[in-house]
């Protein structure tokens, strides 16, 4: 086996903030238009672009005589990931399926919450990256000069170089206050072991490109030759990015297979929901250098055999049931390696399928991918899930998130990423759903849901406490002695309701039977009002006078509760509960506290 033969080409996944344009720099790779067909513009469903060494070299031309670098690796297999870092999750388990990653910035914008997400990831999986500070465009008095960017960048006027100089070494200052990790610009960078590099570029007029696309196979190569070798004849491992009806085939499935060889007449393993698919593949399809395997009018051509790093569509029986995101390996027809494989790619397919006992919200998604990177968004707010499935929401699902209700409503949420409510399933007023197709703003949706529940939770509990009230009897308001006693009182600070208790000192005295204003039966009455009231168990002239001050008599568990509720209450509310626990610490000292 000769050393080219062994040696696969890099997977590198394309990172960053939504609309720092990940999408467009690979469209401006392939010569393509894939962007303007995605939901939110946002891509959603992970696409794969073979770029052959051939088109590398073409694109970076003179580059490399003036550099003398010669290439070795067949090319780079790009991944294009949607909107939120957090879908780096077509993931060999235990690290990212990347090899390489570019993470694009905004060079006028800097970093965003997502691209600090973003170098979170690539962290944790040790995965080596390069920035690219995409739209150089529309940065102040920028006019493109030169087809080299280093020389480009000499030629511009010398307050729009040191415009772009602050912008790069914002993003350096950013990358390091957050990560403690050294960045500079390509052409400056003394060690690539030690510093990111910083390749300014514009999608859109096709700037740094060329620039891009040398560092990035030169740092694939030098750094990752070792492990980019494969053994050719191994068994073939993948990850399924989608699931299609592809005409006079059937069902396909389109597969990035990142290690081994894989061949027509081949048994593969495919993972499922509830077990394994076992089928043979009975055709593959390659799409042609530089095509986007998503893209209709993609060309196809077919194939014996594929050897990894590569995107393959697959037609073989029985893939009715296969999901995307699943993985995918091959093996010889032999019985006992069947099951050993197909116990292996199950055991992946349970890492990510989630069913506990515990309390915690409903998950649902359409692939497993895409399932796993809303598990781990959610997961890393330290949300608490129940179940994470795929498919449809279905009837369990509801009541699963209705028996939530009780205990806590907040987790009474069904979370849907481009599912839909299945046959038959009636809504419960309990359960709150939140589907879209935008992965990151199902988060933002339901952060934002949880916050106004918590406040009409929080309001709905204050309406059941005794608040704060306090109140003055008008003289010459006597109506009634007794049975019940009935007088008018000015509401001095807070709220009087029915059934409210009242106190002059620190026991209870009597309770609000009814209220009155202006010969109407009212529940409340607020601050600043005259009403009259009818007092149980009370006589006029003995335990109440003209002139008496009155209290709201709060339980004690109240007067807690009420303390955390502070931030509804009224200054005169706070003040209030102030005097009334003056008066009940005379006998108590730990009133309240």
């Amino acid at each position: 086996m000769n050393k080219e033969k062994s040696t696969r080409s890099p997977i590198v996944s394309v990172l960053g903030h939504v609309d720092h344009g990940k999408s467009s720099i690979l469209d401006s790779i392939r010569e393509t238009n894939i962007v303007s067909k995605e939901a939110g513009a946002i891509t959603q469903a992970i696409g794969a672009s073979i770029i052959p060494l051939e088109v590398i070299q073409k694109k970076c031309g003179s580059l490399l005589d003036q550099l003398k670098m010669k290439f070795t690796i067949p090319g780079l297999l790009f991944i294009d990931t949607p909107g939120h870092a957090a879908f780096t999750s077509l993931r060999k388990r235990g690290g990212a399926l990347a090899d390489i990653a570019v993470l694009v910035v905004d060079i006028n914008e800097g970093f965003k919450p997502q691209t600090i997400e973003a170098v979170d990831i690539l962290k944790n999986s040790r995965t080596p990256f390069i920035i690219a500070a995409n739209k150089l465009d529309l940065v102040s008095g920028y006019t493109n000069k030169n087809s080299c960017l280093l020389d480009d960048l000499k030629q511009q006027h010398e307050s729009t170089r040191q415009i772009i100089d602050e912008r790069l070494y914002k993003i350096i200052g950013q990358i390091y206050d957050r990560f403690k990790i050294n960045a500079e610009r390509f052409d400056r960078v003394e060690d690539y072991t030690k510093q990111i590099a910083i390749i300014p570029c514009s999608a859109k007029i096709k700037v740094g490109l060329a620039e891009l696309l040398m560092v990035l196979t030169g740092l694939a190569q030098k750094y990752l030759e070792q492990s980019l070798k494969i053994n050719v004849s191994g068994a073939a491992k993948g990850t399924i990015l989608e699931v299609k009806e592809t005409e006079g085939l059937g069902k396909t499935i389109d597969v990035i297979v990142y290690d081994g060889t894989l061949k027509v007449n081949d048994t593969i393993i495919i993972g499922g929901v509830l077990e394994p698919i076992v089928t043979k593949v009975r055709a593959l399809f390659q799409p042609a250098p530089l095509h986007e395997m998503r893209d209709k009018k993609s060309s196809f051509v077919s194939i014996k055999k594929v050897v990894a790093a590569v995107g393959v569509r697959i037609s073989a029986p029985g893939l009715e049931q296969a999901v995307a995101g699943m993985p995918l390996m091959n093996c010889s027809d032999d019985e006992q390696r069947i099951e050993k494989a197909k116990k292996k790619v199950q055991e992946e397919v349970q890492e990510v399928l989630l069913d506990t006992e515990k309390q915690g919200i409903i998950i649902k998604a359409d692939s497993l991918g895409s399932l796993e990177a809303v598990i781990k968004l959610f997961g890393e707010k330290n949300i608490s899930i129940r179940k994470a499935s795929l498919g449809a929401i279905t009837k369990k699902d509801m009541a699963d998130a209705e028996s939530n209700y009780e205990q806590d409503p907040l987790l009474s949420v069904i979370i849907g990423f481009n599912v839909e409510l299945g046959k038959n399933v009636e809504i419960s007023k309990r359960v709150k759903i939140i589907t879209g197709d935008i992965i990151y703003k199902l988060l933002d949706d339901y952060l934002l849901w949880v916050e106004e529940k918590k406040k009409a939770l929080e309001a709905e509990q204050l309406e059941e406490l005794v608040r704060p009230c306090k109140l003055e009897i008008l003289q010459n308001c006597i109506f009634r002695q007794n049975n019940p006693a009935i007088v008018g009182v000015h509401v001095i600070a807070g709220v009087l309701k029915t059934g409210n208790p009242l106190m002059k000192t620190g026991k209870a005295l009597t309770e609000v039977k009814s209220i009155q204003s202006e010969k109407e039966n009212i529940n409340r009455a607020e601050q600043g009002k005259q009403v009259a009231v009818s007092l149980l168990g009370v006589m006029c002239g003995r335990q109440i006078n003209e002139r008496d001050v009155l209290y709201s008599a709060i339980p004690e568990q109240d007067f807690k509760k009420l303390k955390k509720l502070k931030k509804y209450l009224t200054d005169s509310e706070i003040q209030v509960m102030k005097e009334i626990a003056e008066i009940m610490r005379k006998d108590n000292v730990v009133w309240g506290v």
